[in-house]
């Protein structure tokens, strides 16, 4: 079995987005691996701190809200 790292980047990008305060901060307990892979990508600052909660980059906050309404909202107007 092959694991789509790049689909669990986006699905913890937009769990990210769930827990989002302080208008650009999320909660971090999420894989370590995926965090460093979005660090990487420029969507988050650094996680490795001993803060509870990560830092988007402007990308990251727009990508990470774009993410959460595709993968876990319904069109209202659908219903």
């Amino acid at each position: 079995m092959t694991i789509n790292t790049a689909a669990i980047d986006d699905a913890v990008l937009a769990l990210l987005y769930l827990t989002l305060h302080d208008r650009f901060r999320a909660w971090k307990g999420h894989d370590w691996a995926a965090l460093s892979r979005l660090h990487e990508r420029g969507l988050i600052e650094n996680p490795v701190n001993k803060a509870k909660s990560v830092v988007f980059t402007d990308e990251g906050l727009l990508e990470s809200e774009r993410l959460f309404k595709s993968l876990f909202t319904t069109d209202s107007k659908a219903g």
